[in-house]
């Protein structure tokens, strides 16, 4: 018995030495390969929630039994794993390289981030903007600093305007974009490219990074990768899929019925058309917009094959009645290695189809948005009849809801687009590429006004047009790339491209007086008559460019690099005396941080600096026939034969003037960049600066017709500059094992100066642009100038000076020679008294974005501001002239306490309606839940809820301050073309099988 007892208690005793020795206190010191201590390294006993994290000397201590395994993390290093063997455990944690070996595409190849000397940014897919989009371009919105991106919320058109460091042209539309590139191949439609198929977007800024594009690079150059194929040996499937539901996000406050009986009482006028009705047009025309959106992919491959294939579908209503959009995409991409892995061949389909519907938005009252707002609350919607309320009594007044009904316009485009590639390794070093492509747009204009049409009284009129647009692109070229002694890292490449575009390939006929509107716009013999003067004017146009160009890029160990490129383009689009140019680019970096007396600072990960210098032309947007002369049809005229008989025939005339001289619009580009990481990658972030010129911008200027046909004729005149610097802060300011916040922020600031809009041979004093589009000034009412010495979108108008004793606005006069004030005042205002009253360039863009992650929840914050910019009220102005009480129309409802009953020059273009654009807007705020793997069919499962839009903070009176900033007439807030902003709500689900 007492053998038994002591045998017990020997088995206890050893049993409690052997769990107290299992929970032995684990202590240690975390540094890294500088033997620098980090701080708020994560250690973690694997497989269980017991953690710590170190302290400001590095140091950590942690229970943990005997043969477990620890966990040491921090953002920036590569995680360790060490088994616990003894007490005292000391870590080493080595830079995680991620970032630096990150791939970075360039024209014509890759190469890693550290080795950039350009200032090129990458938004991944999941950093991407989240949203009811319908382009690529709505994805990057404050994303990338200095690309400046206004949205639009018509379900027929993603972006507003989009600009790179200032516009740098004199013509508008593609001569202002960037040029986009996508999976190498240059110029592709962004129709094809659905959103949920991209990988990632690299941004080329500077052109030392475009020149390499040559004459279509000079607005900077969007590259778009699309997401390829697995290696993985097995295939997977995933869906993508969210519902949106949008809403107006501001209304105009117009008087409602009773507002206008009282404010017409109140100032002894008579409504001329009460018929006793309270009718709220915004609540008729528009509804809450339901749009959904689905992609499924299929991927998979072996080291060998790869493939990938995906097909969407977007249903997008607006928020507008009659106003939608509709796509289907699809796309086939196959790779596979052959001839003992040494040739890789690569085909890709992409095929979209795309119908939009909209309503009439033209200017004279023929615009459902100024017609939803104009249109009189004291106004039925339709007689008794059951046929739409007409008020015929006021000029360019129509009812909205018979705008919507009665007048349809539908366009429809298909897109096909087939690549080749093909790259040969001729030996380890060297590689040929060869890239085919070829595209094919066709769209379809359908247009019907019915008999009951408003605007439109030829008792129903039929429009159809169809246009074709092909390309043709070849490009081949070598890459050689080679490291000598493991520390001379050498590349080259040289290549020939060859592109065909043939473009305008269409007619359109226009038919009216039908017997029913039965057939709508589908059978145009039904129609009685047909115009003659509405056959379209499409003309097919040929553009062909051929380019030889090359790059150099070398690298001592990472340290120091160089790189050179050069392009040489050849265009029939130009005169025939300058058809070819050239476009160079060099650009250096000086890894700083791998220098010795860096490194004894222990500051900083990584600190580069870069200067690029590089020139890129501007041929985007420019037609096959503006360097020619050409005719064209310009009336009829009456021909009597020698029998009596008289026909109509055409009359041909001069519709250009030759310039063998015009060339390509330069850009030549200065970046200085410095990039730094601190604390282990946990802040990091660039500086850039850019001194960006534009010389021989085209522009038409009037000649005399004493000396050419034709009155007009475009010549390479004037010169913009564009300075500004950038700032991008990345940063993870808390990091432990359930929570992380990643914030990112960059801001912007662009000088824009016109240095010169003549020259000896074309001159003008100015460019007047920016009709507002008021009732009463239908001419000289441009409320902007071009002026030399002044940025582009400067306000030139009256400057309001009050109300005289009759109350009636008055208005400064000015010296016409001084330009300076007289201290008079005037009630007619003539040209002379304009002066600059403000400029709609903003002086600060700011995009930041916020990632949460707690768990397995996720919530995005994503904030966007412009400030220091003027915008110009147009909306405000039309809707608040007092004679529109009078003539049968509404107006705002502020015209009762803010106008005078007895201003009839309330309208009058002048700096009354200059406001403030500063805004901060909540842009997109996004909660989502990842499930993970569920069980064996389920790899991953996120559901989330998105509000796009969510509060703006401004002191715009107007409905939205983000008004277009980009062409040659930005601030304005027009009424007759702006859609307006939505907030909307997503639920979406993405699941992969």
């Amino acid at each position: 018995m007492r053998k038994t007892l002591l045998a017990c208690l020997f088995i206890f005793l050893m049993s409690s030495i052997s769990v107290f020795a299992q929970k032995s206190m684990i202590t240690g010191k975390v540094v890294d390969v500088n033997n620098e201590p980090l701080i708020g390294v994560n250690v973690l006993v694997k497989g269980t929630t017991n953690g710590t994290v170190t302290d400001i000397d590095g140091k950590y201590s942690i229970s943990a039994p005997s043969g477990s395994t620890l966990s040491f993390t921090y953002v920036g290093f590569t995680a360790q794993l060490i088994k616990v063997t003894q007490n005292v455990i000391n870590v080493t944690l080595k830079e995680d390289s991620k970032t630096l070996n990150e791939v970075v595409v360039v024209g014509y190849g890759s190469m890693t981030r550290k080795d950039v000397t350009s200032s090129i940014t990458t938004v991944k897919a999941d950093k991407l903007n989240t949203g009811v989009y319908t382009d690529p371009g709505q994805l990057l919105q404050g994303k990338v600093p200095g690309l400046t991106i206004v949205q639009s919320s018509d379900p027929t058109s993603g972006t507003a305007s989009i600009s790179l460091r200032g516009a740098s042209s004199l013509r508008s539309g593609a001569a202002m974009e960037p040029y986009y590139v996508i999976d190498g191949i240059p110029g592709m439609s962004l129709n094809l490219v659905a959103p949920e198929d991209i990988e990632s977007i690299d941004v080329l800024r500077d052109a030392s990074a475009t020149a390499i594009y040559g004459s279509k690079a000079a607005n900077g150059v969007i590259v778009i990768t699309t997401k390829k194929g697995s290696k993985t040996d097995r295939t997977s499937v995933s869906y993508s899929g969210y519902v949106g539901f949008d809403n107006i996000a501001k209304r105009l406050d117009m008087m409602s019925a009773s507002d206008l009986k009282s404010y017409a009482a109140a100032n002894n006028i008579t409504l001329p058309n009460d018929k006793g009705s309270n009718t709220n047009w915004n609540d008729e025309v528009l509804r809450t917009a339901v749009s959904h959106n689905h992609n499924v992919s299929i991927n998979g491959g072996n080291e060998r094959s790869s493939y990938n294939a995906s097909m969407s579908y977007l249903n997008k209503e607006g928020i507008v009645l009659g106003t939608e959009f509709e796509r289907f995409s699809g796309r086939a991409y196959v790779q596979t290695k052959c001839l003992n892995d040494r040739l890789t061949l690569a085909f890709n389909v992409n095929a979209a189809q795309s119908k939009g519907k909209t309503v009439s938005s033209n200017k004279d009252g023929q615009s459902v948005f100024d017609a939803m707002n104009y249109y009189s609350p004291l106004l039925p919607t339709k007689n008794e009849d059951g046929s739409w309320y007409n008020y015929t009594a006021v000029n360019q007044y129509f009812n909205p809801l018979s705008m919507i009904y009665e007048d349809s316009y539908e366009t429809i485009k298909k897109d096909l687009q087939g690549t080749g590639k093909a790259t040969l390794q001729i030996n380890k070093d060297l590689a040929w590429n060869l890239n085919l492509s070829y595209e094919n747009e066709q769209i379809n204009y359908n247009n019907y006004n019915t008999i009951q049409s408003q605007i439109v009284n030829t008792n129903g009129n039929a429009y159809r047009g169809t246009v074709e647009n092909k390309k043709k692109v070849l490009e081949t070229y070598f890459n050689y790339d080679h490291t000598f002694a493991n520390v001379h890292k050498l590349g080259l490449m040289a290549g020939y491209s060859y592109e065909q575009s043939d473009n305008n390939d269409g007619f359109g006929l226009n038919v009216y007086n039908f017997y029913s509107n039965a057939t709508s716009y589908y059978n145009l013999a039904f129609a009685n008559k047909m115009d003659m003067s509405g056959i379209s004017g499409y003309g097919l146009e040929t553009l062909r460019m051929i380019s030889f160009y090359g790059r150099l890029n070398y690298s001592y160990n990472s340290k120091y690099m160089l790189q050179a490129t050069f392009r040489r383009d050849g265009s029939s689009a130009f005169g025939k005396n300058n058809r070819w140019g050239t476009f160079p680019s060099a650009s250096l970096a000086w890894r700083m941080s791998e220098e010795k007396f860096i490194k004894d600072l222990n500051v900083f990960d990584d600190l580069k600096f870069r200067v690029g210098y590089g020139v890129s032309g501007n041929s985007l947007g420019f037609g096959a026939y503006q360097a020619i002369q050409t005719y064209g049809p310009s009336g009829w005229f009456t021909y009597t034969d020698a029998n009596g008989n008289s026909s109509l025939y055409r009359t041909i005339a001069a519709q250009s003037n030759a310039n063998p001289d015009l060339k390509w619009e330069r850009t030549a580009m200065l970046n200085l960049g410095l990039d730094f990481t601190f604390f282990g990658g946990r802040l990091g972030g660039t500086i850039e600066y850019y001194d960006k010129r534009t010389s021989d911008l085209i522009h038409p200027y009037s000649v005399s017709t004493n000396r050419y046909p034709y009155g007009w004729m475009y010549a390479n005149v004037g010169d913009i500059d564009n300075k500004g610097i950038e700032l991008t802060i990345n940063a993870t300011p808390i990091s432990t094992k359930k929570f992380t916040w990643d914030t990112s922020l960059n801001l912007s600031h662009n000088k824009n100066n016109v240095k010169s809009i003549s020259n000896s041979d074309y001159s003008v004093a100015y460019i007047a642009s920016g009709d507002p589009e008021i009732a009463g000034y239908s001419s000289n009412a441009q409320v902007e100038r071009i002026m030399e010495g002044h940025p582009l979108g400067t306000f030139y108008t009256y400057e309001w000076a009050g109300y005289n004793s009759d109350g009636v606005s008055i208005f400064y006069k000015h010296d016409p020679v001084t330009g300076e004030r007289t201290g008079e005042t005037t009630k007619d205002p003539v040209d002379t008294d304009r002066t600059i009253t403000g400029c709609a360039q903003p002086k600060l863009n700011l995009g930041w974005t916020n990632n949460f992650k707690y768990k397995n929840w996720s919530l995005d914050l994503f904030f966007t501001g412009v400030f220091g910019n003027k915008i110009y009220n147009a909306t405000r102005e039309q809707y608040s002239n007092v004679s529109f009480v009078t003539e049968g129309r509404n107006v705002l409802k502020s015209v009762a306490t803010e106008q005078r009953a007895t201003d009839v020059q309330s309208q009058a273009p002048s700096d009354r309606w200059l406001e403030n654009g500063d805004y901060f807007r909540l842009s997109t705020l996004s909660l989502g839940y990842s499930f993970g793997k569920l069980g064996n069919w389920v790899n991953s499962l996120k559901v989330y809820a998105t509000c796009n839009n969510l509060f703006t903070i401004t002191g715009y009176s107007g409905r939205d301050p983000e008004i277009n900033l980009g062409g040659l007439e930005p601030g304005i807030d027009r009424r007759t073309n702006y859609y307006p902003r939505t907030r909307t709500f997503m639920l979406g689900v993405n699941v992969n099988f």
